[in-house]
């Protein structure tokens, strides 16, 4: 299994970005400098708990969502579709189910309009 530190950070990384926040827009709202932020996304900093619940605070996310390494968007992407996958459901961890379950009646009705493939 790859380092914890790795994992968590490339996950804060993820929801940091679906979020569209920059490293120093993250830092400045939990009282970090950048490269504090920088380090903990590349797990190179064994993140505290408090830290890390001052990320999550202002991520507006529950902490436990940068442990969630066993579902698949949590690995790395191995071509342009699994990207393309990984980071909708990045956007998806973000958003409340209400806002999911809407989300997926659209996308529903937008794909009936395409050619069966």
């Amino acid at each position: 299994m790859a380092d914890i530190c790795s994992l968590v950070g490339s996950n804060i990384r993820d929801c940091r970005k679906a979020k569209g926040l920059s490293q120093n827009q993250l830092a400045e709202l939990c009282g970090f400098h950048y490269s504090y932020i920088g380090g903990v996304e590349r797990g190179e900093r064994n993140i505290s708990l408090e830290n890390l619940a001052k990320i999550a605070t202002a991520l507006e996310l529950e902490p436990k969502v940068f442990f969630e390494f066993d579902i698949p968007f949590h690995q790395p992407a191995s071509s342009e579709k699994d990207a393309a996958i990984k980071e909708v459901l990045t956007i998806f961890q973000a958003k409340d189910v209400r806002h999911i379950q809407m989300t997926k009646k659209l996308l529903v009705e937008i794909f009936k309009t395409f050619p069966h493939q």
